[in-house]
């Protein structure tokens, strides 16, 4: 299973990011209720906010946001930011 890669335009801490990658590790146990699209609806309820890492290990930061509300549910995002670069990695996602 290959990453997927989808173009985005969001700012989160104070970065543009124009690229949002997929780790398909969700699709083991979240397929039916996660896909995506819902994953990069996910990505752009971040758009303009800031968070504190939950992990570094650098270059990575390492973020959980729970309760995350699409649709009238709540999900729960596991993402990460590498230094100096422009995209978000998308971990793992889920409903919560």
């Amino acid at each position: 299973m290959n990453r997927r890669e989808y173009s985005v335009r969001v700012k989160i801490n104070g970065i543009l990011i124009t690229k949002a990658i997929i780790d398909p590790h969700y699709e083991e146990k979240h397929a039916e209720s996660v896909n995506d699209e819902i994953i990069l609806s996910l990505v752009k309820s971040l758009d303009g906010k800031s968070f504190e890492p939950d992990d570094e290990k650098p270059p990575y930061f390492y973020f959980v946001t729970d309760k995350i509300e699409l649709d009238e549910k709540f999900y729960k995002l596991i993402w990460l930011l590498e230094e100096n670069e422009i995209y978000i990695g998308v971990i793992n996602a889920y409903r919560s």
